[in-house]
């Protein structure tokens, strides 16, 4: 299981003393405003896509969190082009820092490494989990073989998902063919 999580992005300075404007990605945000330390991960050179890690990792602690706008003031950033070379990184957050989560629900970064349930057999495993224009998309990774298929991740294909047990259930197996 993942045990971190890019809980906010940050955005554009604010103000002339180092602050940051942030956005969480999930749109929750009451979890951002107890937040004391970070780490900040920069991509290398350009764009990732949602399953790839990398980049540069700083620990940065916590001055204030304010919403209105929602930003953020990290120690040792004090001016405007400080706080630009920040723009851009995830905030990283550990496991039990991040957005909370309601009975049944799940985070979509738990779903990698499960095992896709059909009919009782295991046909294959989420290998990655990919943002597009219509929702969530995960590629399994077929057994045999090894070919990979993308799947919409939408109510009408799959049914329980049960990340704790390592596996998501399959409903339409003929979306693999």
């Amino acid at each position: 299981m993942t045990e971190r999580f890019a809980a906010a992005l940050v955005g554009p300075p604010f103000g002339l003393t180092g602050r940051v404007k942030i956005e969480s990605p999930s749109g929750e945000t009451s979890h951002l405003l107890g937040l004391k330390k970070v780490v900040l991960r920069k991509s290398r050179g350009g764009e990732k896509s949602s399953g790839e890690k990398g980049g540069a990792e700083q620990e940065y602690l916590i001055e204030e969190v304010s919403t209105a706008p929602l930003s953020v003031k990290f120690a040792g950033i004090d001016s405007p082009e400080a706080a630009r070379a920040l723009k851009g990184a995830e905030i990283l957050v550990p496991r039990e820092q991040a957005a909370p989560l309601s009975e049944g629900e799940f985070y979509i970064e738990d779903l990698r490494g499960l095992e896709v349930i059909a009919e009782g057999k295991t046909v294959g495993t989420i290998s990655d989990v990919i943002e597009g224009g219509g929702g969530f998309l995960v590629e399994v990774i077929l057994e045999p073989g090894g070919n990979k298929r993308l799947v919409p991740f939408r109510n009408e294909f799959f049914g329980r998902v049960e990340p704790a047990a390592g596996w998501v259930e399959l409903l339409e197996p003929w979306i693999l063919e």
